[in-house]
């Protein structure tokens, strides 16, 4: 009796994983996996819901989560049902085929949806995105609804497995329905079609699926789905609910012979490779109709284009430029995006504004063009849009880095954070992120004012750990109060080490405290930096001089620093891979002069970010070193 209830017991333990599983995903939610750097913000703008809308799913959210924890994400009401788009988080088990069988679409339309989505990340807990059926209309046959209504119904006929009807087979099936007899037929089954789609109606039983009861009829799962809209998008099948059971042809009900591997299909979805002979660029930014201040910086953006374009072309890259100027942010670019040529873009840079972000990325997403945003942080199309690659990084990603590389960097350390009486809101969530990421560590850390003078300070030193301090402002007020202490109290107790920790900003204030920061021993953290001693850096501000007869502002970052960085990264990268740009972009191996590039897309349907990061450092021995972590 007891091996009884110990096989039971067994048993019982065996079918909880399923069951938890299965309870993921419901009609109205389904399961997010947080990634590090994820934000509350950054997974409702990947899923077009509010953060209320998570926070009262998952009670608590708002105050902290963690990488690797799960959130409930509530769909969209009546989304699949509706034939909208939707997400399904992957279950074990769950193969690209069986999802293709699942939601009546074919794997090219799944993997069209989800550009970032492939064999080797195909796992549990994935999150993709199913297309709503107008989109995936047109993933299928290349035509928008209306142009597939004007041939022939059967032309283009997507299959699960991502096959279609040719022009030639539906042609070919014409001519047999001419065939004597055929005709005949095929009116008396238009006949039946018009009196009853239904063969017969089934009421659902207690632990029927989709899957059971298609079988039970002979037929396929997705034309149970189609013949009862209502379970589309995995709805929930309810007990003593009545479904249509339609008639099977011989054509609806063959099965492929052999069921595609995820490699199989992955690789028939993917698109052809293709090289750029000529790349067709553009630029839209504000030259004119703004303020000079502004407009001076994006032709130094422009100026520093134009000499990653000469060094590619001394090269053999061959780019054709297009410049428009997009005005103000009040002024509309519509008018920009009805220009034919612009259809034709292989990359588009821009715009300046976030107000002309949303039409300019839904331009370029609807026309396959990239889209590289070089100035803001703060937009939010980049989680549902997979043209964009947003160059500066948004502040939750860019501070998970920081961390990251914080911890590797000073983990052995005694912390003290000096407490800025003004300024110090700006970097509030930093610091709060900073001190959580090393209480979960393990790291002990204290505080001290920034009113302290030097003999204050020496009693934080340590005899065997060095010493970190870490103002929790970024202001040159909060420099000027606490530098002069800090260095006298480096200077009488020279047998401790000290070390200063900062922020992007400082790079202004260098000229200013430069010779603070060395005897301090001085790091801080920037997706942007420039040691105007190095050979590159030189060589262009000796073209860029020769070439405008002109110094470049001299603020950070340089804008024309920029506009060749990200020019001769992009369009480097396009010549090389052509259309695989995306999949070996990381390992171009170039050295910039300012901006560096590390990009990992958010999620499997959305665009690109900028996750670079490097932490500069002032010498005692008054050297200037780059820490590159990657």
């Amino acid at each position: 009796m007891k091996r009884i209830n110990r096989i039971a017991c067994m048993l019982l333990l065996a079918l909880l994983p399923v069951g938890h599983t299965l309870a993921q995903q419901s009609d109205n939610s389904f399961l997010h996996t947080v990634e590090k750097g994820q934000s509350l913000y950054s997974i409702a703008s990947m899923y077009g819901v509010t953060v209320q809308d998570i926070v009262q799913l998952n009670p608590g959210s708002d105050q902290k989560i963690v990488a690797g924890g799960t959130l409930r994400i509530p769909r969209k009401a009546g989304s699949a049902a509706q034939g909208g788009e939707t997400f399904h988080t992957i279950a074990a088990g769950e193969t690209l085929y069986r999802l293709t069988v699942k939601y009546g679409i074919t794997a090219q339309q799944i993997c069209a949806a989800n550009p970032g989505l492939s064999a080797s990340n195909f796992r549990i807990g994935q999150v993709i995105r199913i297309p709503a059926a107008e989109e995936s209309t047109v993933a299928a046959t290349g035509q928008n609804p209306g142009a597939a209504q004007a041939g022939h119904a059967g032309e283009g006929a997507a299959t699960p497995t991502g096959a279609a009807v040719t022009p030639s087979q539906a042609q070919g099936q014409q001519a047999q329905d001419k065939q004597p007899g055929k005709q005949a037929q095929s009116q008396q089954a238009g006949k039946q079609g018009v009196e009853s789609r239904c063969r017969e109606m089934h009421r659902v039983k207690k632990k029927e699926t989709v899957f059971s009861i298609s079988r039970q009829y002979g037929i396929t799962e997705a034309q149970l789905i189609a013949a009862n809209p209502e379970l589309q998008g995995g709805a929930k099948l309810k007990k003593g609910a009545l479904l249509c059971v339609p008639y099977a042809t011989p054509s609806e009900t063959q099965r492929p012979t052999e069921i595609p591997t995820d490699n199989q299909l992955f690789t028939q979805s993917a698109k052809p490779d293709k090289q750029y002979k000529v790349i067709r660029a553009a630029l839209l930014l504000p030259f004119l109709d703004v303020p000079q201040t502004e407009s001076s910086r994006m032709v130094e953006y422009y100026e520093g284009f134009l000499l990653a374009m000469d060094s590619l072309k001394r090269q053999g890259v061959n780019i054709d430029l297009y410049t428009y100027n997009t005005g103000d942010e009040k002024q509309s670019i519509q008018p920009l995006l009805a220009r034919e040529e612009l259809k034709q873009m292989d990359i588009i840079f821009g715009p300046r504004h976030q107000e002309h972000i949303a039409p300019l990325a839904g331009f370029c997403k609807k026309h396959d063009i990239r889209l590289v945003i070089p100035f803001t942080s703060k937009d939010n199309a980049v989680f549902s849009n997979p043209m964009i690659y947003q160059i500066n990084t948004p502040q939750s990603y860019l501070y998970s880095e920081v961390y990251d590389h914080f911890l590797r960097q000073f983990a052995k350390m005694d912390i003290v954070f000096i407490e800025a009486q003004e300024g110090s809101k700006e970097k509030a969530d930093f610091i709060k992120g900073l001190r959580e990421e090393l209480t979960a560590k393990g790291i002990a850390t204290r505080s001290v004012s920034d009113e302290a003078d030097a003999a204050q300070l020496s009693q934080y030193l340590s005899n065997d750990r060095e010493t970190l301090f870490v103002p929790t402002s970024g202001s040159n007020l909060t420099l000027i109060k606490v530098l002069p202490q800090l260095v006298l109290t480096a200077r009488d107790h020279p047998e401790q080490r000290i070390h200063l920790f900062g922020y992007p900003e400082w790079q202004t204030f260098t000229k200013d405290h430069l010779d603070a920061f060395f005897q301090l021993d001085t790091y801080f953290y920037s997706s942007f930096y420039t040691n105007n001693l190095l050979p590159a850096a030189i060589h262009f501000t000796s073209s860029y001089r020769r070439w405008y007869a002109k110094e470049m502002d001299d603020r950070y970052p340089k804008y024309g620093m920029l506009g060749f960085d990200t020019g001769y990264f992009f369009l480097k990268g396009m010549s090389r891979y052509g259309s695989r740009f995306e999949e070996q972009m990381n390992q171009l191996g170039l050295i910039p002069i300012q901006t560096g590039f590390k990009f990992t897309r958010v999620n499997n349907w959305g665009g690109f970010i900028n996750r670079k990061v490097f932490f500069v450092h002032f010498t005692r021995d008054y050297e200037l070193v780059k820490l590159d972590f990657d």
